[in-house]
């Protein structure tokens, strides 16, 4: 083959490299052909990769480079589609391209990150469109490294070298001199390579970091961190000996670190090792100039904000106040942005005393650098300025007058794109939590926002979804006066948005709007209206219309949420409709399209269920007497459909809700229960991959089971999902596991079984944990409604089980003794742990 030219070899390689994808692409249906047909040919190309890649690269030769790109990429295909068959030739693979990779480096420093050779970057493409600069090349080479690190059988390769290979991956990292000229002129470029949006060496170097973290543990972490220490030592004999790019290698290294902080800060030891490393290099490098070395400054900034956690408290505040500093003062905009990303982390956790002489100064830095942001970087500005609210909540009263109206006007002039009005809304949610400041906000938004939802038709696209959003941040938590004058302006218009808007953004905006006004006003809202009967039926029409099986799925999403206020705030009004409700949740049920519509919806039958105590009968009967469209009737429809969707909602207070109306329904032992059967364990199915052909030919297959015992089940279930919550909870030795060694009659006779407890039983402190795991606050969106309201939601999930468990147990052996047949090992083992 070295007897043609470059360019024909090329050529030649990207055939096999087209040859050897397309048999990946259909090994998953011709598995032995494919093998059979890359085995025949491997060891000849083996060959002539290992000739090519063994030669050191030369400068200046993007023919040559192609050649070896190719042969990456053919290696590359191979370890994705064929890794079984390359095991072995990998070893001999490996040392020529070792030669290539280390050899590779000089050739890229003097080329793009010195710019003494030409890269041919500008010259990206051949004829055919095909990529031939120097950084496709060394993109390739980190592509098939991460093919390596990322295969389980492969990465032993690499280990015995795996602290030179990350010593020189972080050479690759440094900034390039285009790369440098293009971020002192454009902090767009610059904030998206921050946030890996881009396509670069620095980027693939980093995430080859990454994968050699997850795939080798403890030794990456500390292959990384001893690289680091030889980069950052040698930039420093750089510059003393006055090299002019001394600098890059060590924002280099800093990039390295950073870019696996979290597996780093992780690691108590290592994580101290990197705080005390950065906490001297930062100490003297920030006596450098800002001017000269813009680039280390803005690395520094976000280094010891990510690493805030392992560096000293006069060091962070050190930092702290030079940022602030920074985004005041004329400094490049790459400093700024890394001043930005330092406040943003550092913010949250500085000392009050620190932060309060600035916060005046900094709020209005800020207010400056929002009107200057593009799209690009206004995300950041906005993410800085709500970590500077929140952090100076306590003088947020002076500096509401100064930030709000800047919001507003940013959140106006992008309306439309919902990640700025995200963070905009969040800002703003945080000047209204502040203290002092709610009532003077309210003030600012609603003469703008009120004429808005008063002529809706009048509005562009998306200012009255955006408002609608606005107004529900205002009403969450608020005080009762709030919600009353907010109410006075806007609750008639919201309604008749509710009822009249075809826009699905402003349909499932108005129903959130609705559901806090019912949350904050509850009672009182039916008075503030002078009607309180109109009002009431306002409520209901907009319920009626949202549930109308006629409407998209998409515009009744959040029905679920109002109608849970409905019924938690007004429970004696709506206790009149409970049939209407009951029959039009069904039909509204039956006809959507999304599968958390339908678990939102599910949530009001569980919640109907704990309304109806302790004549849970009454509900069963209710739902048996309401029709249901290809049921025998909604009873039957109704625990189908929840029984499938019980193992899918999503949510603490959802999963408490749902879980302990089951057990409600399970006591009762009503008659109904034992009729109904549904769907059960999932079959498996046939051996081999399944493909889209086969997919539909046999689609899954499930068990039936009776509706008693499908309950018991899931209650089993919930407390597998609580165990594995708590810290530790997958250990290979813990209670539940050490369970799964008792045979099947043993979990069985385990209910008549006295004396001496068994060893695998949960303990008391560990049942503990597993509440507190599941307790934890998941952010739910329905909890900011329903938590404070709601006493369900002050369960304990996993004692109520444990207790209700227990008593059902005791209450009749027999029928607990049959529902506990069709099990699992898994869920027989559970319950098992708590009554023993």
């Amino acid at each position: 083959m070295a007897i043609y030219d470059k360019y024909l070899r090329a050529k030649a390689l990207s055939i096999v490299y087209s040859c050897i994808s397309l048999l990946g692409a259909v090994s998953g249906v011709f598995k032995s052909q494919t093998s059979g047909m890359v085995k025949s040919i491997l060891n000849p190309w083996i060959n002539e990769f290992t000739a090519i890649l063994k030669e050191p690269v030369p400068s200046e030769d993007p023919d040559d480079w192609s050649v070896r790109m190719e042969v990456i990429k053919c290696l590359n295909q191979l370890i994705q589609n064929f890794s079984s068959l390359i095991q072995g030739d990998l070893t001999v693979i490996m040392g020529p391209f070792w030669q290539t990779f280390v050899s590779s480096l000089g050739v890229y420093v003097r080329s793009s990150v010195e710019g003494v050779e030409d890269s041919y970057e500008e010259q990206r493409y051949d004829s055919d469109g095909a990529e031939m600069g120097l950084e496709s090349f060394v993109i390739q080479m980190f592509e098939f490294l991460l093919a390596v690190v990322g295969n389980s059988k492969l990465v032993k390769v690499i280990m015995n070298h795996l602290k030179e290979l990350v010593y020189y991956s972080i050479a690759f990292l440094q900034m390039t001199e285009q790369q440098a000229h293009t971020w002192a002129v454009n902090a767009n470029e610059f904030v998206a390579n921050e946030d890996d949006l881009t396509y670069s060496c620095r980027v693939s170097g980093a995430l080859l970091l990454e994968e050699l973290v997850s795939s080798c543990g403890e030794e990456g972490i500390i292959a990384i961190v001893e690289a680091a220490e030889r980069r950052i030592a040698e930039s420093q004999q750089e510059k003393g000996a006055d090299s002019a790019v001394w600098w890059r290698m060590r924002e280099a290294a800093l990039f390295a670190l950073s870019s696996v902080s979290e597996h780093l800060l992780e690691d108590e030891v290592s994580g101290g090792k990197v705080g005390k490393l950065i906490e001297q290099m930062v100490t003297e490098d920030i006596k450098t100039g800002v001017h000269e070395y813009p680039f280390l400054y803005a690395r520094m900034f976000s280094s010891v904000g990510k690493f805030s956690s392992v560096i000293s408290h006069e060091v962070r505040d050190n930092f702290l106040y030079a940022a602030i500093k920074a985004i005041s003062s004329d400094v490049p905009v790459p400093v700024k942005v890394g001043a930005c990303q330092a406040l943003s982390q550092l913010l949250p956790d500085a000392n009050e005393g620190t932060i309060m002489p600035h916060i005046v100064g900094l709020f209005s830095s800020l207010r400056g650098l929002l009107s200057q942001a593009s799209d690009e970087t206004l995300h950041m500005v906005l993410e800085t300025m709500h970590a500077a609210v929140t952090a100076g909540c306590k003088a947020s009263a002076a500096i509401e007058p100064i930030v709000s109206p800047v919001i507003l006007n940013t959140w106006a002039s992008h309306v439309s794109d919902p990640f700025v009005s995200s963070d905009v809304i969040e800002i703003l949610e945080a000047i209204k939590n502040a203290p002092g400041c709610i009532h003077p906000l309210v003030s600012r938004i609603l003469p703008f926002v009120g004429p808005i939802v008063n002529k809706p038709q009048e509005q562009p696209d998306g200012l009255v979804a955006g408002s609608l959003d606005l107004l529900t941040m205002l009403l969450k938590n608020a005080p009762i006066d709030v919600v009353k004058t907010i109410h006075g302006i806007c609750f008639n218009a919201v309604i008749h948005i509710s009822l009249k808007s075809e826009d699905h953004a402003e349909l499932q905006n108005a129903t959130e709007c609705l559901a806090a006004f019912v949350a904050g006003g509850r009672q009182e809202i039916l008075a503030w209206g002078g009607d309180s009967g109109s009002t009431m039926q306002c409520l209901l029409d907009v319920a009626s219309r949202l549930l109308d099986p006629s409407l998209e799925s998409s515009g009744s999403f959040f029905v679920g949420t109002y109608i849970l206020q409905l019924i938690l705030h007004l429970p004696s009004q709506m206790a009149q409709h409970i049939w209407d409700l009951a029959a039009a949740l069904v039909r509204r049920m039956q006809s959507a399209q999304i599968s958390e519509l339908r678990s939102s919806l599910l949530l009001i039958f569980a919640r109907l269920v704990h309304m109806s105590l302790p004549n849970v009968d009454q509900f069963i009967n209710l739902l048996i007497n309401v029709p249901a469209e290809g049921s025998e009737n909604a009873f039957v429809y109704v625990m189908s459909e929840w029984t499938k969707q019980q193992g899918e909602i999503q949510g603490s207070y959802q999963i408490k809700v749902t879980t302990t109306a089951l057990a409600f329904l399970l006591s009762t032992k009503h008659p109904e229960l034992d009729k109904i059967n549904v769907q059960g364990h999932l079959i498996d199915s046939a051996s081999g991959i399944t493909t889209r052909s086969k997919a539909k030919l046999a689609p899954d297959r499930w068990t039936v089971m009776p509706l008693p015992k499908k309950i018991l089940a899931l209650l089993a279930d919930a407390l597998i999902e609580i165990q594995e919550q708590v810290p530790g909870g997958d250990n290979e030795d813990s209670d539940w596991e050490e369970i799964e060694a008792v045979d099947t009659e043993k979990e069985v006779d385990f209910l008549y079984s006295t004396g001496a407890m068994p060893s695998g039983r949960a303990r008391y402190d560990h049942l503990e944990a597993m509440a507190k795991a599941f307790d934890r606050d998941d952010g739910d969106e329905d909890n900011l409604f329903s938590v404070s309201a709601d006493p369900i939601n002050e369960i304990n999930l996993s004692n109520y089980l444990i207790d209700f468990l227990v008593k059902f147990s005791q209450s009749n052996r027999d029928l607990f003794h049959w529902l506990l047949q069709d099990l699992t090992h898994a869920q027989r083992n559970a319950i098992q742990a708590i009554l023993s």
